[in-house]
């Protein structure tokens, strides 16, 4: 006898649970361990969301959003890292470059003059002084045949090298400063051996109340002559930041003061001035020697005949030309 049929027609196939709901798909691991290391480990989280992706679009899986999410937290996280760490590193190579500046340009609190009679600050030998001297060429060619002194390294040792530079006036001499700016001795002594300053006249003399100098060292007489290369400022200019508005304020180089001319910073080449009176003058001015008695009463007796012609600055009306300068 043949066994009747079900009711309904035959049994459906066992594709759905006994409550007849669809069996829900797997979550694919690998988008929740994209999720969890986007906070732990973010690049780690970028790795296993692309890996996800790359499993559910194979397998069908669930965690596609997770993934995704996994995947935009843990890119976040990674590029915001880096940002800070760029400006992390760029804030510490400023501040690196700043305490560096500190020690080369402020030595101490601050470089202020002297109180209470505003003169030239206190030495303090910057850690660089006289490591690197250079003499560049300028455009302007050499007033007078002369090759530039050797550069790079130049000995502080001795402190002081004497010279003597005998005029038509009479005899002055001076110790140069060695220790305080080598790289102006270096020059200096370079070209007074090379005769540079020989048979060359002063070309100006200031006798204002508040500055009292003879000005040298141009083998044109004109003031526009220099050696052809030009060179740093030193002394007192590196006791001072570079952004300083100190050395602005007029300081005072005493009588006696042996000091380089120049058309702004960093603009030296082989004219000088002597101070024979207190001289108020901004510290950008390298003071590289002093002046002995014997010196100065020859300067006075030029000063005291004035300059040529109106006026408190110009040519000396007492010609001096400088007939030798020589290193003892």
């Amino acid at each position: 006898m043949t066994p009747h049929p079900p009711p309904y027609g035959a049994h459906p196939p066992p594709a759905f649970d006994p409550y007849g709901y669809p069996r829900p798909r797997a979550t694919n691991g690998m988008a929740v361990a994209s999720l969890v290391c986007a906070f732990v480990f973010a690049p780690l989280g970028i790795i296993f969301g692309h890996i996800s992706l790359s499993q559910i679009k194979r397998t069908g899986e669930e965690g596609h959003g997770l993934a995704v999410a996994g995947l935009v937290i843990s890119y976040l996280i990674t590029v915001g890292t880096v940002i800070v760490l760029a400006a992390v590193v760029l804030f510490t190579i400023a501040v690196a470059r700043h305490l560096e500046d500190e020690s080369r340009y402020q030595p101490g609190i601050t470089a202020a003059p002297s109180i209470p009679d505003m003169g030239l600050p206190a030495f303090d030998p910057p850690p660089n002084l006289g490591a690197n001297c250079a003499y560049p060429k300028t455009t302007e060619p050499a007033s007078k045949p002369t090759k530039p002194p050797r550069s790079g390294r130049v000995p502080t040792d001795p402190d002081e090298v004497s010279a003597s530079m005998s005029t038509n006036r009479g005899d002055i001499g001076i110790q140069l400063d060695n220790d305080k700016a080598p790289c102006t001795v270096n020059s200096f002594a370079s070209l007074a051996q090379q005769g540079y300053f020989d048979d060359t006249t002063c070309h100006r003399l200031t006798t204002d109340p508040q500055l009292g100098v003879l000005q040298c060292g141009d083998p044109t007489g004109t003031g526009t002559g220099g050696p052809g290369y030009r060179f740093g400022n030193e002394y007192p200019t590196n006791q001072y930041r570079l952004a300083d508005p100190a050395l602005k304020t007029p300081v005072m180089y005493p009588r006696g003061t042996l000091a380089m001319a120049n058309k702004g910073s960093g603009t030296n080449g082989s004219q000088f001035f002597l101070v024979y009176a207190d001289s108020m003058l901004p510290p950008t001015y390298t003071a590289f020697g002093t002046i002995d008695a014997t010196g100065l009463a020859t300067l006075d007796k030029i000063a005291a005949a004035g300059v040529a012609g109106v006026g408190t600055d110009g040519k000396p009306a007492m010609t001096v030309t400088i007939e030798s300068i020589r290193l003892d």
